[in-house]
């Protein structure tokens, strides 16, 4: 496993708040690291790129789709979009350098998730 899968496996999953992580590189637009089971097709990449830097308004107001499942807006700024639906829900982390995506089911608390992954995302580790 290499260090960014440990990463996300250590940092996220190892709280038992996040169901599945991500981290893409910002430069190349591609998935670094990702933990098992877990892929994130292009289109969805290039949409949560291109709603931190164009379509921020959009996100709030209509929210997005994901690996397609409609998440509706909860909070959404330059640096994070937290998003939700019945099943369970999204959390979007930018960085200097990559993007740290992160999804929880029905049952896991949202809080933990995000406090899991903002925390990672202000770390050196991914900026």
């Amino acid at each position: 496993m290499d260090e960014l899968q440990a990463l996300l496996q250590g940092g996220l999953l190892g709280t038992r708040h996040v169901e599945s992580a991500a981290l893409v590189r910002l430069q190349g637009r591609t998935v670094c690291a990702s933990t098992a089971g877990f892929r994130v097709p292009e289109e969805n990449v290039l949409n949560l790129i291109y709603a931190f830097y164009k379509n921020l308004v959009q996100v709030r107001r209509e929210g997005l789709y994901f690996k397609q499942k409609y998440y509706k807006c909860v909070r959404a700024d330059e640096h994070s979009l937290y998003l939700h639906n019945p099943d369970g829900g999204l959390i979007v982390v930018k960085t200097n350098a990559f993007i740290l995506i992160a999804t929880y089911r029905a049952g896991m608390y949202p809080s933990v998730c995000v406090e899991a992954v903002e925390k990672l995302g202000k770390r050196n580790a991914v900026s």
